[in-house]
């Protein structure tokens, strides 16, 4: 094999072969989440929240209310969400009005 052939050979060998990985510097768990797969792990995360969303209001409030939110596919370098995004009031997060009025951007809350 001449070098000019070696050169060929080795430009398109697949972008997951060993060899195109070593040079690179990655890793196989680094390859397999190219731009598509992560395209279609969103795009799949998407149709499982909508059809949940779809599912919780229109369905039977009595029957879905055991229904969690999908979790979603487990990607490299993104963190698993534990609880969603929600402000408490009340209870140990301290009163519904204070906390109110540290959302609201006010500086205490007045009964008026």
């Amino acid at each position: 094999m001449s070098w000019l052939e070696l050169k060929v050979f080795l430009k398109f060998l697949p972008w997951d072969s060993a060899t195109a990985r070593a040079v690179r510097g990655s890793t196989a768990d680094e390859d397999y989440w190219n731009p598509d797969r992560q395209l279609a792990a969103t795009l799949i995360d998407s149709v499982r929240e909508q059809t949940y969303a779809l599912v919780k209001l229109h369905g039977d409030p009595k029957k879905t209310k055991r229904i969690k939110p999908p979790e979603p596919i487990p990607r490299p370098g993104v963190a698993k969400r534990r609880n969603p995004t929600v402000i408490r009031f009340g209870g140990r997060h301290g009163s519904g009005a204070a906390e109110l009025a540290k959302v609201f951007g006010r500086g205490r809350a007045t009964n008026r």
